[in-house]
């Protein structure tokens, strides 16, 4: 067991040995707004917002820190370069990053994208790119995790089929992304897997594999009603007979009905409990049923496999950030462009695992701290209100005895 154990701690240090890193960013020194560029042709300037350097309100280490958008209603961007280009050809593709909403974020987002070669000061929502990952908030219906890839042979940018779910709170988390060579993608969020699929299953990269025969069509004599009207059940005489209404029975003409000024008194209707509406025949199951026609498919003679769907970086040289944001306060921090999953596990290890507990403490003490300032707050108000009535009553009673 010894053996085994040590074997595969060997195997786990040899894959992080082998793995490369291609962008790790920390913010954790002054000198970070001179690797990014905020870009400068994009909007007017009144429009981009600014990125503030902070830990934040509450955090697992005060000199941690990340970058936070800070202006409210306001487009933010910032772009930088790799360390080097990277195209995923055999290897996995892995971004992650974490995003702490201190805001209680009602609209705004909170993806990043990857990028090949571009003008960072005109880097905007129009700059192409090749991958886009990350939360989307905005109100209650739309909250998710974007997976977005760009595929050239469609020239567009293909959305995950199923919505993949985000996180709301106001804590840090990490949210990662692995394309694996076996064409094959996963999400995690703080390290717990919550979507996995096949490329081909999960976005529309290709032309369905098979169509419908367009040879074939629906025999004319084909018989797919489940069920005909009974031509044995007839109408019960008299059916028609029965009115919809009636006069109401327990009507009484008032008492000063008069029939010359007023007219002949007639009683109220009312729905007549007889009456069954219009007759129809009753249902019986169709003997010549033969279920529900289905088109014959064939082989679609337009698809084309793509064995490295998952190649979705090819020469990609920058990453950045372009959002907009109704309410301010996102901090992003500890960002990594890998082509291995257990780097990326092993930095959040060093990172997010370190911090999340201490800062969900610091959280926690100051929200009981928040609650209890309110209570204190609306005790204080109630109070005041009490003496106000109370001294009311006693200049009301001092009136009387005048």
């Amino acid at each position: 067991m010894m053996y085994a154990a040590g074997a595969l701690t060997l195997f786990l240090l040899a894959a992080t040995s082998s793995a490369k890193v291609y962008f790790k960013e920390n913010f954790n020194d002054k000198a970070w707004e001179k690797r990014w560029t905020v870009p400068s042709d994009w909007k007017p300037k009144s429009e981009i917002g600014k990125w503030k350097w902070t830990a934040g309100e509450y955090y697992g280490d005060a000199s941690d820190k990340g970058i936070q958008t800070s202006q409210d209603a306001r487009f933010y961007g910032l772009s930088t370069k790799l360390d080097e280009s990277f195209t995923n050809t055999g290897k996995e593709l892995v971004i992650q990053f974490s995003v702490k909403h201190e805001q209680d974020l009602d609209c705004g987002g909170a993806y990043i994208k990857l990028l090949g070669d571009m003008d960072q000061t005109k880097f905007g929502g129009d700059t192409p790119y090749q991958v886009m990952f990350g939360p989307d908030i905005c109100g209650p219906s739309n909250r998710k995790t974007h997976v977005i890839f760009n595929y050239p042979p469609k020239n567009d940018n293909l959305l995950v089929k199923e919505e993949v779910k985000t996180e709301t709170d106001r804590l840090t988390h990490l949210y990662t992304l692995v394309v694996k060579p076996d064409n094959t993608f996963e999400v995690f969020i703080d390290l717990e897997s919550v979507r996995k699929g096949a490329l081909d299953e999960s976005f529309d990269f290709l032309l369905p594999k098979t169509i419908k025969d367009p040879k074939v069509s629906k025999p004319a004599d084909w018989v797919d009603a489940k069920k005909i009207a009974d031509p044995e059940d007839v109408k019960p005489e008299g059916y028609d007979d029965i009115p919809a209404t009636i006069p109401d029975p327990e009507a009484k003409k008032p008492e000063d009905w008069d029939d010359e000024e007023d007219g002949e008194w007639e009683a109220p209707m009312i729905d007549n409990p007889e009456y069954k509406g219009a007759w129809k025949p009753k249902m019986i199951p169709n003997p010549a049923y033969k279920g529900e026609w289905v088109h014959p498919e064939i082989p679609n003679p337009d698809y084309a496999e793509d064995k490295e769907l998952y190649v979705r970086c090819k020469d990609c040289t920058h990453i950045g950030f372009e959002l907009w944001q109704v309410k301010s306060g996102t901090i992003f921090d500890d960002i990594l462009v890998t082509d291995s999953f257990d780097e990326a596990k092993s930095y959040a290890e060093e990172t997010f695992s370190k911090k999340k507990g201490p800062e969900k403490e610091m959280f926690d003490a100051a929200e009981a701290e928040k609650a209890e300032k309110e209570k204190e707050k609306m005790e204080a108000e109630q109070a005041a209100s009490k003496d106000k009535d109370t001294s009311s009553d006693e200049e009301e009673e001092d009136h009387d005895e005048l």
